[in-house]
């Protein structure tokens, strides 16, 4: 049993699974392929990672993969709080550049599914923030690409001061939406 939300871009979805309590704790089916089916959302998930970032304001991120190894994800957060933002780089896209923000947490239990033709990314609300993600391909570095952060034209309000925000050497050095080749049409 799952709730399947539309966000502003429509191909990004809010997943919310059920978690059913008692006094011993809860149990939920983060994960169901036939869940997903009925819901319309039928994918082959191969490969599930997962991060843990020691600081608030760590940011992974924009990340995605060209053909043949282009990915759907599926996010979510275990421990910890996280601005989740997915970018649509799909060139015939009406949103194209736009994007969607949304907060994932091990409290409010959503998932993210973030669509083939996006670039994705988060930055850590809380310290010690794992993040689990299921991905649709396996990890190809010479299909592996970026987004920078920090491009003005993409507007995301990362809710914390850029100066403040840890990032790794290749992350900081991603081309602007402007610079990036299409890759996605």
């Amino acid at each position: 049993m799952l709730n399947v939300e539309d966000t502003a871009i429509p191909a990004v979805k809010i997943i919310t699974p059920k978690k059913f309590g008692d006094h011993r704790g809860f149990f939920s089916e983060t994960w169901s392929r036939n869940a997903f089916a009925e819901a319309g959302l039928d994918l082959d998930f191969v490969q599930d990672n997962q991060s843990l970032s020691a600081p608030v304001g760590t940011l992974r991120g924009l990340h995605f993969q060209s053909a043949p190894f282009a990915q759907d994800k599926l996010v979510r957060v275990t421990r910890g709080r996280i601005l989740d933002v997915a970018v649509d780089i799909r060139a015939s896209s009406p949103s194209f550049g736009k994007h969607v923000a949304v907060e994932l947490s091990a409290e409010n239990w959503r998932q993210l599914l973030v669509p083939i033709g996006f670039a994705h990314g988060f930055v850590t609300l809380e310290p010690d923030t794992e993040v689990l993600y299921k991905v649709t391909a396996p990890y190809a570095p010479a299909n592996d690409h970026g987004l920078a952060f920090d491009d003005p034209a993409l507007g995301i309000d990362w809710r914390l001061p850029l100066s403040d925000l840890t990032l790794s050497d290749k992350d900081r050095k991603h081309p602007r939406l402007a610079e990036m080749l299409r890759y996605f049409d």
